[in-house]
C-alpha cells in the first residue's frame, strides 16, 4: 500500500512524484521504461517567453527543473534583454543525454519513491473515491492518491505521411485502453496533435552557410539555489537560418502527402508552433521562415533542426532537408513526425487538478492539453503538493494570476479551457509586470518553504537577499549627487543629461538610460550589491509607477478572488442567462474571480452573483 501512485514519468510525473515524496509521502511512480523518465522527445530546451520564468516559479517553490536545466545546459540566453522587464526571460539549450540522467538520479535517491516499469490499464475506484490502478498483467497497486500523467501517451498514434502508427514519442509503446476507462468513469477525452523535426548528422552540415546564435557571456541561472551551473567556455553554438524558394516549392508540390493535409489528422495540433507546412499555409504572404541549428547533447552527434517540424514521407523530407542553405548533403539521423493523442478536458478538474468526478485523482502535463516540459513540470508540482496535502488534511495550495504564471496556466485551464495544445505565453498575463523572471523567488520562495519544499539554508539565504535590496534600495535614497563638472562629464559619457541640482542616486536610476552600475559609478562609489540584486532594484526603481498600478489592479482581482461559492450554490437563477447558468453549473467556479473568467459569463451575471452571495435569501 503506497500514499499516491504517480502514472507516467515525463517531466509532470518527475515534479509531482518528488514533491509527494519530499512531503513525507511514500509514493510510486508507474512509467513504462525507467530509463526514458524525464527524456525530451522534442526540442531539448528548457525555457523562454514566459516559459522561463514558469521554471524560475518551479524552482522558487522547491521544485527540481531549474536545477537540473543548470546543471546540465549546452548554452544560455536572455531573450528579450533589450526589451522591459515584463517580457524577458532565460532559455537554455540543454543536454538530451545528461538532462534526463541528472533527473533520474534525483528521482532514485528520494527515499519516499518506488519505480515500477509497467502500463497502467485501469484505475480503482471504490465508494466514488479513487483507490489504486490495475496494471496491464492484472496486478493492483493500492493508493488513497493518484496523479496521472500519461503525457503523449494514451492512444498515441505517430503520422508519417500516409501512415499511423500506434506508438508513444521516440518509439516508445503507447498506452492503450486507459483512456478508454477514463471515457467510463465519465471523464471526456479528445484528440489533440504534436509534432518534431528531423536531427541532422552534424559532419554532413556546412556550418560556413549559417548565422552564429551564440548565448549570453554572463552565466544566468533559473535556479535561485547554489547549484551547479554551466559556463560560457563550454557553451555549444547554434546558428540561424532561413527556408528558401525552393523548400517552399517542395513543399507546395507534396502538400498532399503530409499527414497534415491528407485527412489522415485528426487531431488539433499547437496554435503558436504549427508545422512547417502549415506555416506556408497559413503564412502565404511570408517569403521565408526562420530556423535554429541546435545542439541536441555533447555525447551525440546530431543537431536539432528547430521550426522545420512535419509530417510529410520520408523522402519528401530529404528534399526538405537538403533545400537549406548548408544542409545540401545533410544526412538525416532521425526522420520529424507528428503525434496524435487523447487529452482530458482540464474544465473537469478544480483548481488543485483534482478530478470532480473522481475525489483523489489528480492530472497534470499534457494530458491537460498544455505543451511543453515547462507548463507540464509546474502542473506536476501542483498536483504532487495538492494531492500530499489531501492526503494529509491540510488546505489546498493555489496560486492566484496576480501571484504566477502558474496561477495563470492553473487558472486558464480549469477555468476556460483548451482548443489546441496550450502554450504559456506573456500576454496571457494580466500582471506579467508583477510576474517578471526576477522577482520570482521573491513572490514564491515564502510559499515554498511554508510548504516544507524550501530548506531553512535557502530561505535563510533568500532573506538575506531581500534585506539586502531593501537596504541597497534605502541608501539609494538618502545618497545624494552634486551637479560637479566631474559628475556632469560622467553622465555625458553614458548619454545622459547634466544635472542642474543635487539629486538622489535613487531618483538617477529612474533614468532608463543608467543602470545601477552606471549611478554608482557617476557617484564615484564601488557597487554593494551582486548582479541579481541589482537588476531588482532598477526594475523597482524604474518602473515604480507602472508596478504600483499593476499591485492595485492586482487589489481589486484579490478582492473578487476572495468572495468563495458554495460548492452546493444554486446556479438556476432567473437573472442569468442561459449560456451563463450551464457554463457555470459545468465549470463550478470557487470564486466570483473565477466565474467573472469563464467564456460566456458577462459583467451582469457576475453581478447578479455577487447579488445573491451577499444576499443568500
Amino acid at each position: 500500500m503506497y500514499d499516491a501512485i504517480v502514472i507516467g514519468g515525463g517531466h509532470a510525473g518527475s515534479e509531482a512524484t518528488l514533491a509527494l515524496a519530499r512531503l513525507h509521502q511514500k509514493t510510486l511512480l508507474v512509467t513504462g521504461n525507467r530509463k526514458m523518465i524525464a527524456t525530451m522527445p522534442c526540442n531539448p530546451s528548457i525555457g523562454g517567453p514566459a516559459k522561463g520564468t514558469i521554471v524560475r516559479e518551479i524552482d522558487a517553490l522547491g521544485g527540481e527543473m531549474g536545477k537540473i536545466a543548470d546543471f546540465t545546459s549546452l548554452q544560455m540566453k536572455m531573450l528579450n534583454h533589450s526589451k522591459g522587464p515584463a517580457v524577458r526571460a532565460l532559455r537554455a539549450q540543454s543536454d538530451k543525454v545528461a538532462y534526463p540522467a541528472a533527473m533520474q538520479a534525483v528521482l532514485f535517491a528520494e527515499k519516499n519513491v518506488t519505480v515500477e516499469e509497467a502500463y497502467v490499464v485501469r484505475l480503482i475506484v471504490e465508494a466514488g473515491k479513487i483507490a489504486g490502478v490495475i496494471l496491464e498483467n492484472g496486478e493492483e497497486r493500492r493508493a488513497n492518491a493518484v496523479v496521472l500523467t500519461a503525457g503523449t501517451y494514451m492512444e498515441g498514434a505517430v503520422l508519417v505521411g500516409s501512415t499511423s502508427t500506434p506508438s508513444g514519442p521516440d518509439g516508445q509503446r503507447a498506452s492503450v485502453g486507459l483512456s478508454a476507462h477514463l471515457r467510463e468513469l465519465g471523464i471526456e477525452t479528445f484528440r489533440l496533435k504534436t509534432g518534431t523535426p528531423q536531427r541532422i548528422r552534424r559532419d554532413s552540415i556546412d556550418f560556413s552557410k549559417m548565422e552564429p546564435a551564440p548565448g549570453d557571456d554572463f552565466n544566468y541561472r533559473f535556479s535561485f539555489t547554489d547549484s551547479p551551473f554551466v559556463h560560457p567556455e563550454h557553451e555549444w553554438p547554434c546558428y540561424l537560418i532561413h527556408t528558401t524558394e525552393k523548400t517552399r516549392s517542395v513543399i507546395q508540390f507534396n502538400l498532399r502527402k503530409s499527414a497534415m493535409y491528407s485527412g489522415l489528422v485528426k487531431g488539433v495540433g499547437p496554435r503558436y508552433c504549427p508545422s512547417i507546412e502549415d506555416k506556408y499555409v497559413r503564412f502565404a504572404d511570408k517569403e521565408r521562415h526562420q530556423l535554429f541549428i541546435e545542439p541536441e547533447s555533447a555525447s551525440l552527434d546530431v543537431v536539432y533542426l528547430q521550426g522545420f517540424s512535419t509530417s510529410m514521407p520520408h523522402d519528401v523530407q530529404d528534399l526538405m532537408v537538403r533545400s537549406l542553405p548548408g544542409l545540401e548533403h545533410a544526412v538525416i539521423a532521425k526522420y520529424a513526425y507528428a503525434i496524435e493523442y487523447d487529452a482530458i478536458h482540464a474544465t473537469d478538474l478544480w483548481p488543485t487538478l483534482e478530478s470532480k468526478q473522481i475525489p483523489g485523482l489528480y492530472f497534470a502535463g499534457q494530458v491537460n492539453g498544455t505543451s511543453g516540459y515547462e507548463e507540464a513540470a509546474a502542473q506536476g508540482l501542483m498536483a504532487g503538493i495538492n494531492a500530499a496535502h489531501k492526503l494529509t488534511g491540510k488546505e489546498p495550495f493555489l496560486l492566484r494570476r496576480d501571484e504566477a504564471y502558474i496561477g495563470v496556466l492553473i487558472d486558464d485551464l480549469v477555468t476556460k479551457g483548451v482548443l489546441d495544445p496550450y502554450r504559456m505565453l506573456t500576454s496571457r498575463a494580466e500582471f506579467r509586470l508583477l510576474l517578471r523572471h526576477d522577482n520570482a523567488d521573491q513572490r514564491l520562495t515564502p510559499y515554498g518553504h511554508r510548504l516544507g519544499l524550501v530548506s531553512d539554508a535557502q530561505y535563510a539565504r533568500f532573506n538575506a537577499k531581500c534585506a539586502a535590496i531593501k537596504a541597497e534600495t534605502d541608501l539609494l535614497a538618502r545618497e545624494t549627487v552634486l551637479p560637479t563638472p566631474a559628475v556632469n562629464a560622467r553622465l555625458a559619457a553614458k548619454g545622459s543629461g547634466c544635472l542642474k541640482e543635487k539629486q538622489t542616486l535613487r531618483d538617477l536610476l529612474k533614468r532608463p538610460e543608467l543602470g545601477y552600475a552606471d549611478v554608482m559609478e557617476i557617484a564615484g562609489k564601488d557597487p554593494r550589491v551582486g548582479r541579481e540584486e541589482a537588476e531588482q532594484i532598477e526594475i523597482e526603481v524604474t518602473y515604480e509607477g507602472y508596478i504600483e498600478k499593476a499591485v492595485k489592479e492586482a487589489a481589486k482581482l484579490a478582492k473578487e478572488e476572495s468572495i468563495a461559492i458554495p460548492a452546493d450554490f444554486d446556479y438556476d437563477l432567473h437573472n442569468l442567462a442561459l449560456e451563463a447558468r450551464v457554463k457555470l453549473k459545468k465549470i463550478r467556479p470557487l470564486t466570483l474571480g473565477q466565474a467573472a473568467r469563464i467564456s460566456g459569463v458577462n459583467p451582469a451575471d457576475v453581478q447578479a452573483l455577487a447579488i445573491r452571495l451577499k444576499n443568500p435569501r
